[in-house]
């Protein structure tokens, strides 16, 4: 049996965060009825002129300096000739032998191993329409599909790699650190269940040891991190037994089934002289100047592995904590607000990372969507502190906040979670719970000490939670002494 070495290339496009198009004024929102954010430029009309989105370049240089890219003096656009239904223009203008930024890296880390991955070119280019197929999800299949020209125009990058990927697993951490670098720097949203950060990925597999790659394929159609481990999985598997049965590969375009978790084959892989290229007549070349570089630049901010880094070290998180902690910009900035407020940083990122996280993914939602802000977390940790409420409370009161967007105090003072602190209501309680369970009343008063716990609990229950059970456990040995 051959063992083989796979080698991975990955083709990402990312929608930039503008308001408008790539070319035109038409707005750049997601969600709208189709066919109603175009006009003639973006559905290429006869007679009309292209003008560029300076806030589109801005952001894919922004992209290219924290990919550690070398920034080119001069880029062009050039017309990509096909003919395909969601191309209105029969053309699409992007960016081919000189792109606007080349040979970068970006560090990732698999399985406490550490790797460098080579970035070949960031390029700037317009995004096409979306197929709607009617009958089902996919174009085979499908009695009809209709096109929606929305998203036709919409500022697009493109990330090449180098083919340094070893694995799907390698892949899909790739992809994961990008994503958390592109939201961190506010450039794309990086949503792959809405299109906006999209990947292909060329697979090839060669003899351990060779030199020469392999024949490659390119796998489309994986909207998710998982799927792009899974369809590589996949056609890695289908290389090796191709291969060993003594056939051979050839170069195509490979669509990957979600369900059955295969890929099928779609067409023959283009070449570049398919496009037949040529510079786009209708549109100057981009010359960044240095200065305006640079202004970019300082509008860069902490970067997600720098911050994991520093609120381990500021904050005393462990590592696994901090990088959770900093998996979106927005939990970033919540927990770091929180702190702000409340010294007790690690209570913090307990609740965020538990109470908080589990109602975040159980509705769906992201933390910036909702009417919860660090500072009412802050209040809330702060009255357990003082004992006005307890941990236990607490989660009740979390919960209804977040179901009604109400205040700490005006929740507690509602529902009448109020600790209780006076020894003579306690008291009253635990007289109850002693003349209610004479059974284990003996059995404490015989030596069997454990049993005070069950007793304990039983206060806890008949007060809601709003004695401390420390409290709890000192009045009811006093009372059964």
């Amino acid at each position: 049996m051959t063992n083989w070495e796979t080698i991975i290339g990955l083709e990402i496009h990312a929608q930039l965060l503008t308001e408008s198009k790539m070319f035109c004024s038409c707005s750049t929102k997601f969600g709208a009825k189709p066919n109603t954010n175009i006009c003639p430029v973006c559905t290429g009309q006869p007679g009309v002129l292209p003008v560029t989105n300076k806030k589109a370049i801005a952001l894919a240089i922004k992209t290219a300096i924290i990919l550690n890219c070398k920034i080119e003096k001069t880029s062009i656009f050039a017309r990509k000739n096909y003919f395909y239904p969601d191309l209105p223009k029969d053309f699409q203008i992007s960016q081919y032998e000189l792109p606007l930024a080349v040979n970068g890296f970006i560090d990732i880390e698999v399985e406490g191993v550490k790797k460098r991955i080579g970035i070949t070119r960031v390029h700037l280019e317009e995004d096409a329409g979306k197929l709607v197929h009617k009958g089902s999800a996919r174009i085979m299949g499908a009695g009809e599909s209709l096109v929606d020209y929305n998203r036709t125009g919409t500022p697009l990058m493109e990330i090449v790699t180098e083919p340094d990927i070893r694995s799907s697993l390698e892949a899909k951490v790739f992809m994961e650190t990008l994503q958390h670098l592109l939201q961190f720097i506010g450039v794309c949203d990086a949503k792959m269940e809405e299109g906006s950060l999209r990947c292909d990925a060329n697979i090839s597999i060669r003899p351990e040891g060779a030199n020469k790659f392999g024949t490659k394929t390119e796998v489309k159609n994986m909207n998710s991190f998982r799927a792009v481990a899974k369809a590589l999985e996949a056609e890695e598997k289908r290389h090796k037994e191709v291969l060993q049965e003594g056939g051979k590969i050839i170069q195509e375009t490979r669509f990957f089934d979600d369900i059955a978790e295969t890929t099928i084959g779609m067409r023959s892989k283009e070449s570049a002289h398919d496009y037949r290229y040529f510079p786009e007549p209708d549109l100057v070349p981009i010359e960044p100047e240095h200065a305006w570089i640079e202004e970019i630049k300082k509008t860069i901010v902490e970067l997600p592995t720098k911050k994991a880094e520093r609120f381990e070290k500021d904050f005393e998180l462990s590592k696994a904590d901090a990088e959770f902690l900093t998996s979106t910009p927005a939990i970033a900035d919540f927990f770091e607000n929180c702190a702000k407020h409340y010294s007790k940083p690690k209570i913090a990122a307990n609740w965020i990372m538990g109470d908080l996280a589990a109602y975040l993914n159980a509705n769906n939602l992201t933390i910036d969507k909702i009417d919860f802000s660090p500072l009412k977390l802050a209040e809330m940790l702060g009255l357990i502190d003082k004992g006005t409420i307890s941990g236990k409370i607490a989660k009740i009161v979390l919960a209804e906040i977040l179901k009604t967007g109400k205040n700490v105090q005006d929740i507690i003072k509602d529902l009448g979670l109020t600790q209780i602190s006076d020894e003579s209501e306690i008291n009253n309680i635990i007289d109850e719970i002693i003349n209610n369970n004479p059974k284990q009343v003996a059995e404490f008063k015989s030596g069997k000490d454990p049993v005070i716990m069950f007793l304990v609990g039983q206060v806890m229950k008949a007060s809601k939670g709003r004695v401390k059970p420390d409290m709890a456990q000192e009045l009811l040995r006093r009372a059964l002494s």
